[in-house]
């Protein structure tokens, strides 16, 4: 599949069959992520593979409650995705990085964080999972982070400085596969969005 085709059929699959990639296919999609963008090549993104039920309901279990489960429209067909891959960033890479001598500021005052480059970079690196899984044919979600993040990082013993940025459910979409409550909203056009020389 061309970049181009990958970028535009991309699309969050929100019903899944339970029949997963190969392993060897994840692997690919992983180091594909590592190949992402990195400010400063500080590269401090890392990701928790859970496949198989066993390993993802431990996500569900963290994210989750019975109430929410119970009148979730989607959570039936989310719940078979027999992969999740999430990405964490470390903050903490980032600062030390920016204090090694050929990033350190010239005012030797400490970098202020307006944009927080870890967060950045775990995202490029989920992108490249997104789209990774696209060009392979995988269906593909990404779910945001709105709970859980203590229980999930102590459930599956991720140092406490790392911040969970999200889920990226992996395996072979089902239909119907619903669309997005979301998807009906219009598509901001190049006119809508790009200002060239000023706003």
């Amino acid at each position: 599949m061309e970049f181009a085709q990958a970028v535009t059929r991309r699309h969050m699959t929100r019903n899944f069959t339970g029949r997963g990639p190969d392993p060897e296919v994840v692997d690919a999609l992983l180091e594909g992520a590592l190949r992402a963008p990195s400010a400063g090549n500080t590269q401090g993104r890392a990701f928790v593979v859970l496949e198989g039920p066993g390993q993802t309901d431990r996500y569900w279990t963290a994210t989750t409650d019975e109430e929410w489960r119970a009148r979730s429209r989607r959570y039936a067909g989310l719940s078979r995705a027999p992969v999740i891959v999430l990405p964490f960033a470390d903050p903490e890479a980032y600062v030390a990085r920016y204090e090694e001598s050929d990033k350190r500021r010239a005012d030797e005052e400490p970098v202020e964080w307006v944009v927080p480059f870890w967060l950045v970079d775990a995202a490029f690196a989920t992108m490249t999972v997104l789209l990774g899984a696209c060009d392979r044919g995988i269906g593909a979600s990404f779910l945001g982070n709105f709970r859980g993040e203590g229980r999930l990082r102590e459930a599956l013993g991720v140092p406490a400085h790392f911040r969970w940025l999200g889920a990226v459910l992996l395996g072979e979409a089902a239909e119907p596969d619903p669309p997005s409550s979301s998807a009906g909203r219009p598509r901001r056009t190049i006119a809508d969005s790009v200002h060239r020389g000023h706003w």
